[in-house]
């Protein structure tokens, strides 16, 4: 039987990272996947766009061999949009998808132990980049190295005659 799995993410559906997470689930055994997608805002407009992002994100999973997948768009709020479809008898766990660091405002509410108060099941939370910002796929600039490398801070008292 294969086990029910819900993943809540926006701005991070699509991204390589989530994908792999999902994929690596899967070698554990068959799932069942559902994306719950919360709304960027109130109205039709923000649906809209959430909508498109979550058939986009579909699209990948199911190329990278999650077959068996689904999708929602909710309330703005992450853990509202979660309280539309979680449902404690058909459900078995819960993968949360945040931007790093302090760039997500999922990660600075806490939602990852939110969602494991409110589910009681294993939450997986995975830290993706958005694949739509081009800032987050450029190369990092190149730095010069000290010749010296670490010891470079041996010789900043310069040198006395």
């Amino acid at each position: 039987m294969a086990a029910h799995v819900i993943v809540l993410a926006n701005r991070t559906a699509a991204a390589p990272e989530l994908i792999e997470a999902l994929v690596h689930r899967a070698e554990r055994g068959p799932i069942v996947a559902t994306l719950v997608m919360p709304a960027g805002g109130p109205g039709t407009a923000e649906r809209a766009v959430a909508a498109e992002r979550l058939e986009g994100a579909l699209n990948a999973w199911r190329n990278a061999g999650i077959t068996h997948c689904d999708g929602v768009v909710c309330d703005p709020v992450p853990l509202e949009a979660l309280s539309e479809v979680w449902d404690p008898l058909r459900h078995d766990e819960v993968i949360v998808a945040t931007l790093p660091g302090q760039s997500s405002k999922w990660i600075r509410a806490d939602l990852p132990h939110a969602v494991a108060r409110f589910t009681g099941v294993s939450v997986l939370h995975v830290v993706a980049h958005d694949p739509e910002d081009r800032l987050a796929t450029s190369p990092a600039p190149a730095h010069e190295k000290a010749p010296l490398g670490p010891l470079s801070v041996l010789a900043w008292g310069g040198r006395h005659s």
